[in-house]
């Protein structure tokens, strides 16, 4: 008999109080949130607050980003189940395991090695089998496995990096957050045979994205 899991009613008032109710009606991304242990992507001491309506730190000063913004991102993506997902930013692998259910591959590029370590034991832990993790600078993406079908950013960078629009197919989605240290807007790019096309979403606030081609240490 399986184990009951203790955070079931909380996942689902997640999604229903903090995503469906902020319209979000993918029914594919909504099956994806219900089914993530959020809770198992957070350190012990948050633990009761795996679920709440808002982001948590998760080490190295990175954080797991609020419920509705995984979901929204998620969303914009539009996932098949075919596709090939570039991430930048693993963080606790939460949004990595998020996407392993809704496409066919997931590269994730994480700075930090203790976080690309940590989170790879939890994917691997809850049978996330289609993620594969990478320690790297995000900000250059990772060329090695590209082109990619999709790419999420979740952490802020200044500007677009021309190595991740570089890395996207032709028909291919981009979300990232641009902007200021402490704002941001989120943006969706599609690259077309013509060219790249910018649609935004809403500001946002992320950690910002480290590396050659996103901020530097010395900027925050």
């Amino acid at each position: 008999m399986q184990a009951r899991d203790p955070f079931s009613q909380a996942r689902e008032a997640m999604v229903e109080n903090q995503i469906i109710s902020r319209g979000i009606t993918d029914a594919r991304v909504l099956a994806a949130m219900r089914a993530v242990p959020r809770h198992e992507f957070v350190p012990d001491q948050f633990l009761e607050e795996a679920y709440d309506d808002h982001p948590l730190p998760v080490g190295e000063g990175q954080t797991i980003s609020q419920p509705y913004i995984v979901a929204l991102m998620t969303s914009h993506l539009e996932l098949t189940g075919k596709e090939k997902v570039l991430e930048i930013g693993t963080g606790s692998g939460y949004q990595a395991a998020v996407l392993s259910r809704l496409a066919k591959e997931v590269h994730t590029v994480e700075r930090i090695p203790e976080l690309a370590s940590k989170a790879e034991a939890t994917l691997k832990q809850f049978g996330y089998v289609n993620v594969i993790v990478h320690v790297g600078d995000g900000s250059l993406g990772w060329p090695e496995a590209a082109p990619y079908d999709r790419i999420i950013v979740t952490a802020a960078a200044p500007s677009v990096p021309v190595a991740l629009t570089d890395q996207l197919k032709v028909g291919g989605r981009l979300i990232i957050p641009v902007g200021e240290r402490w704002h941001q807007v989120l943006e969706e790019w599609k690259k077309t045979v013509s060219g790249l096309e910018k649609k935004e979403v809403l500001p946002v606030v992320f950690v910002p994205l480290l590396g050659q081609k996103g901020w530097q240490d010395k900027d925050n």
